[in-house]
């Protein structure tokens, strides 16, 4: 049985029991290899798991400790990468029996920096197919469960990779998010979710470099973790050409001093029906940046329906340049509703497609008239708590009587404008006891301020761990 004491320790608290040598990287990567055993087995969020290796890499890190050698910034430390990322000389599937047996030759730009900053990579964590949803449930690995509840979903696609930081199985994990999928998870798990402005962290992982949605970006349970993620992997790198130049670290820990900021809030983009609950606790976290000496006010963001339409547009056309060549062999073990969405591009006409820049400059022009006035925005991540399991956002895309739209989801049209940093927050706890979160979205390339009225929310209004254990009966769907 694992150390729950241990396991939940932070990585920058790792970091610091090292320095003062009262734990060792074996004992470390032990627990937390008996953590993600005791946690995979109901929630199944690793679907490759590397004992063997790992405790090789702990044995190594504690014969540097031992002989004073210089240290990475995250030396010792055990972390999940999302098994949507490149991994050198490890499977790589993507969540599809397509690559089921795809074994890359070189490490994406993220893992290989991670590595290199002396992470200790003990698995790799389920995606649905190709990354695309926000349930992470494969044809291959089957369905992911979310820890407040087994029978609700954890979020997707970088579902796995929040289920096992939320869970204490690491303490931080890659994900990448198109549309959501780093933000959306951690809110449904109760954690920390960023993704950087577009370019901070090279992407390289696709192979087309013009895909300016896509990020890679950490999942963790403090917003200090979310820094050390951020300073180890940024800067640029040849293989992304959209990669910025090279920026200084982020102050860790990162300051809580709000003081002085203007915030935007909107509670619904616009467009959107929120839950009661949603929108109370966006409220309250609202309520408690002003009393921190922030300025917060409600605005009206103006956005509507036709984003996410373009969204949908633009996310059909690209799954089916990226992945579209597979439909003929694969067709009947891939996922329907992928299907669905690569068989929809071939409707898709180039004027359309061309118009979505349309789309995203319009809505960037009222988001950058508010940014002459606001320092950050904030908002609701989703608009209700994680839903169950089984289930898949097209059931949520439609609107109500009242014309709101009812998708769960308030992350897509920030990839849109990817140069705009946002980090999602938990924010408090459902009458049913599951997570919601807001999101705090920056001016383009401000990734500070959007991390530090992250921090002020985290430390003014700390966040609940969920349940450590899980009766095996309460998954049997």
């Amino acid at each position: 049985m694992s150390d729950l004491e241990l396991a939940y320790r932070s990585a920058a608290e790792i970091g610091a029991l090292y320095r003062r040598k009262e734990v060792s990287p074996i004992d470390l990567v032990r627990n937390a290899l008996a953590r993600v055993d005791e946690v995979n087995r109901v929630l199944n969020c690793f679907c490759f798991i590397y004992p063997e290796e790992a405790l090789l890499q702990a044995r190594m890190a504690e014969e540097a400790l031992i002989a004073g050698r210089p240290l990475g910034p995250l030396h010792g430390v055990p972390i999940a990468i999302k098994d949507f990322t490149p991994t050198r000389g490890k499977r790589t599937t993507l969540g599809s029996r397509v690559y089921e047996d795809w074994i890359p030759e070189e490490d994406a730009v993220v893992a290989e920096r991670l590595r290199e900053a002396g992470a200790i990579l003990v698995g790799k964590t389920t995606t649905p197919e190709f990354a695309y949803a926000s349930f992470t449930e494969s044809p291959l690995w089957g369905v992911t469960r979310n820890p407040w509840n087994p029978q609700c979903t954890p979020g997707g696609s970088s579902g796995g990779s929040a289920v096992a930081v939320a869970t204490g199985c690491v303490p931080l994990a890659e994900g990448s998010d198109a549309g959501g999928s780093i933000r959306l998870p951690a809110a449904c798990c109760g954690i920390v979710g960023f993704k950087p402005s577009v370019g901070r962290i090279p992407f390289d992982s696709l192979k087309s470099q013009f895909l300016t949605i896509w990020h890679h970006g950490p999942l963790a349970r403090t917003v200090e973790d979310a820094a050390l993620f951020l300073n180890a992997t940024q800067g640029p790198d040849d293989r992304d050409i959209t990669s910025l130049p090279a920026l200084p670290p982020l102050p860790v820990p990162i300051p809580r001093d709000v003081r002085g900021l203007k915030i935007a809030l909107s509670l619904d983009l616009g467009y959107y029906a929120i839950d009661p609950e949603v929108a109370a606790h966006s409220l309250a976290v609202a309520e408690t940046l002003r009393d921190r000496g922030a300025v917060v006010e409600e605005v009206d963001l103006a956005w509507d329906r036709g984003i996410n339409d373009a969204c949908y547009l633009h996310f059909s056309v690209m799954m089916g340049m990226l992945f579209g060549q597979h439909l003929d062999r694969w067709r009947d073990r891939m996922d329907p509703f992928v299907v669905k969405l690569i068989e929809g591009a071939g409707s898709i006409d180039a004027l359309s497609l061309k118009n979505v820049e349309l789309v995203r400059t319009a809505q960037w022009e009222k988001l950058r008239q508010l940014f002459r006035t606001y320092d950050a925005l904030l908002c609701p991540t989703l608009s209700m708590a994680a839903p169950e399991i089984g289930r898949n956002e097209f059931e949520f895309d439609y609107d109500d009587d009242q014309g709101r739209c009812r998708a769960f989801d308030l992350t897509l049209q920030f990839n849109f404008i990817g140069q705009c940093p946002v980090v999602s927050i938990p924010s408090g706890l459902t009458g049913g006891g599951m997570p919601t979160a807001v999101q705090i979205v920056g001016r383009r390339y401000d990734d500070l301020t959007a991390l530090r009225i992250g921090a002020a929310i985290e430390e003014a209004r700390p966040w609940p761990k969920p349940p450590t254990h899980w009766d095996m009966a309460a998954t049997t769907r």
